[in-house]
């Protein structure tokens, strides 16, 4: 990728692998599907079942050749989230609830502007969490251990 291209790059996405979408732009223009794999380096998506193509796969050793009907990215221009309350395609804005918590909501013409559920498929960690203490693991002892004090500022190093 050239450094223009890379300049063009999305650095806040606000369409994520699991969101409700709608294609806006090309052969599959008004259908909606689920996103099943964003492609940050390239602002591609690729929506389950749409964007079909024809594939011509040479035979190799170990598998088949022939003509294979697949799933193509689209660029994430021509998709956009479906509002949860209207079910029309809506921009993606950013809001901080009371209580702190950031949420996405929808926005544009014709929006609710009610809050977009996170999807359910980024809670599943694919690697579970640690529940054992391993040997590089810091003892909880050393952890909770107070070495800084603020009002005495004990604990300061002496520069």
């Amino acid at each position: 990728m050239g450094w223009k291209a890379a300049q063009k790059l999305i650095h806040h996405w606000r369409i994520l692998r699991g969101d409700n979408v709608m294609i806006i732009r090309g052969k599959d223009k008004g259908e909606t599907g689920v996103i099943k794999r964003v492609v940050r380096s390239q602002n591609r998506v690729l929506v389950e079942g749409k964007n079909l193509v024809k594939k011509h796969i040479k035979q190799g050793q170990g598998h088949e050749g022939g003509i294979f009907t697949v799933e193509a990215p689209l660029h994430v221009s021509n998709v956009q989230v479906v509002d949860p309350v209207t079910g029309k395609p809506c921009k993606v804005g950013i809001k901080y609830l009371e209580d702190g918590t950031k949420v996405r909501v929808s926005r544009g013409i014709g929006a609710s502007g009610s809050i977009i559920p996170r999807p359910e498929i980024l809670k599943i960690r694919t690697t579970p969490r640690p529940t054992i203490a391993g040997s590089k693991d810091t003892p909880m002892d050393a952890v909770l251990e107070k070495t800084y004090d603020a009002k005495t500022g004990k604990g300061m190093p002496d520069l």
